[in-house]
């Protein structure tokens, strides 16, 4: 189980935030939660408790970034490459994103905060019910303006490049586009995350150091944090953390 915060915990949490407040924050942060099994099974508990904790920390999260005014999410939520996980585990991480869209539907807090919620992927591979729950989740929240919150299901970045390519074939095809018209904006208007600024800092807990293709596209100038910290044991000064690395280093985007 995860332990109440120490006092030297809770001294060290007002310290950190002093440091970062007045920083430049990230506008857009892209999230790889990973670890919910090690975490489980440090804890001696079933694999599917570790996802239940990750799925629960997502909230605590997303209440750190709105105090920071961080307005755009993307959480890589299951990936193309999951569905190679045992049948009964992949069952089990749908319904458990099944249930989480249907709380956000009903969570006050989405609508107090102006919470917009879009899901990315290839939607094709996932279940009726599935896509019926994401397109009423995206319909109630289609005007809030405030934060957005990108979820990634059925994601995988080749895939995502793969079919915008296919769209531009189609459309030059079609004779609505020609050779001479595609460049990087261009191509940009065909992924999932189309009119979505790209993530100035991607995290990544667990102590793995890549990015198993999430945003492979976006990512060209983000910001990279990694952590050895589990995804469900992520705390705020873990966050904050993360926070301060990215005030600490130039941005210079080639220049």
């Amino acid at each position: 189980m995860i332990t109440a915060p120490s006092f030297l915990y809770r001294l060290y949490e007002p310290y950190l935030f002093s440091q970062i407040k007045s920083g430049p924050k990230p506008h857009h942060i892209g999230l790889i939660v990973d670890g919910n099994r090690r975490f489980a099974r440090v804890q001696g508990l079933a694999s599917n408790e570790g996802h239940n904790a990750g799925s629960r920390k997502l909230e605590d999260f997303l209440r750190w970034c709105w105090q920071l005014d961080i307005r755009i999410v993307t959480l890589y939520g299951f990936s193309t490459e999951n569905y190679n996980r045992p049948h009964d585990e992949v069952d089990y991480l749908m319904d458990l994103i099944l249930r989480k869209l249907k709380e956000f539907q009903v969570d006050p807090v989405i609508k107090e905060e102006q919470v917009r919620i879009k899901v990315i992927g290839r939607r094709e591979d996932l279940s009726a019910e599935m896509i019926e729950e994401i397109e009423k989740i995206e319909s109630m929240t289609r005007n809030h303006e405030r934060f957005l919150l990108n979820i990634a299901i059925s994601y995988g970045g080749r895939a995502e490049i793969v079919d915008a390519v296919k769209k531009l074939v189609d459309e030059v095809d079609k004779g609505c586009l020609t050779i001479d018209d595609i460049d990087e904006t261009t191509f940009g208007r065909y992924l999932y995350t189309e009119g979505i600024p790209d993530p100035d800092l991607i995290i990544r807990t667990s102590g793995e150091e890549r990015l198993s293709g999430f945003l492979i596209w976006q990512s060209a100038y983000s910001e990279l944090y990694f952590t050895e910290v589990y995804w469900p044991a992520f705390r705020k000064i873990d966050f904050w953390r993360a926070i301060r690395v990215y005030q600490q280093r130039e941005r210079r985007f080639g220049k």
